[in-house]
């Protein structure tokens, strides 16, 4: 049975489609794993998350940031930025059923061998310690409590972490390492403002799969989020964002034997007569 892993998708149904085409996914044979991000920004959010809906037995979501900031914005804990494309989801009558089961992805999916995490793991976390941390969140996200994360999720702070930490912050801090982590500093602290190319970021600063012992370098991590780091294997690595929808292109690797598919998507400026 084929696992093809496959990088954010953002709203981007028609290359999704044309993908799936082309590495001729069969859901009777195939598994897909899908890394986060399956919504914002690009003009099919609502169709990407009808299929993933109906899909649901035979794929594998972590949840990225793009989709926690919806299921926030529904609950009434987050504002709609300007080039949000939430609204079709917000206002389609089955959009209860869509995020309530949004709602119950993982942040962390280990088998086969392998992690997925939508952005990253901090150095200090070995692979045990990421699904443990990530169903800290999951049991709050999937229960009464959702509403409160939600009210609190929001913030960078804090940036260190300590096994020590309570609460709304610890639980923040994962969320936040998990995804909208790229960089963290040579102490190990998460940094969320550089977005740029790695080559380009501050020197004090180091991509979170390169950081100095890191934990969970065991374990081949499957990962998105970072569209200006642009596809990346390695044997410990397999980050899959390439910038679907600036115009870059959709991917997805077959975790058997890592072969490469990848479908070019149109250019941002071709995407903007949906919006």
């Amino acid at each position: 049975m084929p696992t093809y892993a496959i990088g954010d998708i953002q709203g981007c149904f028609e290359p999704l489609q044309a993908l799936l085409a082309q590495i001729e996914f069969d859901p009777a044979r195939d598994r897909l794993w899908l890394a986060g991000d399956l919504v914002n920004r690009g003009p099919g959010s609502l169709d990407v998350l009808r299929w993933a809906y109906g899909l649901q037995d035979h794929i594998d979501v972590v949840l990225g940031n793009h989709d926690l900031h919806l299921l926030a914005v529904a609950a009434g804990h987050g504002k709609q930025h300007s080039d949000d494309t939430l609204g079709d989801i917000l206002a389609a009558p089955d959009c209860d059923d869509l995020l309530g089961w949004l709602r119950r992805q993982k942040l962390v999916h280990a088998a086969e061998g392998y992690l997925m995490v939508h952005a990253g793991l901090l150095p200090q976390w070995s692979a045990d310690d990421a699904l443990r941390l990530a169903r800290e969140v999951e049991t709050v996200l999937q229960g009464d409590a959702h509403h409160e994360l939600f009210r609190h999720m929001y913030g960078n702070e804090p940036r260190h972490w300590d096994e020590a930490l309570t609460g709304w912050e610890r639980l923040r801090l994962i969320v936040n390492a998990m995804t909208r982590m790229r960089l963290v500093t040579r102490d190990g602290d998460i940094d969320l403002k550089y977005k740029g190319e790695l080559p380009d970021a501050p020197p004090h600063l180091t991509a979170w799969f390169d950081a100095p012992g890191r934990r969970s370098a065991g374990t081949p991590v499957v990962c998105g989020h970072w569209s200006a780091l642009g596809l990346r294997l390695r044997d410990d690595l397999l980050a899959l964002d390439t910038g679907c929808l600036w115009g870059g292109a959709l991917t997805a690797v077959r975790l058997e034997d890592r072969q490469v598919f990848q479908l070019p998507c149109r250019a941002a400026a071709d995407l903007t007569h949906y919006l």
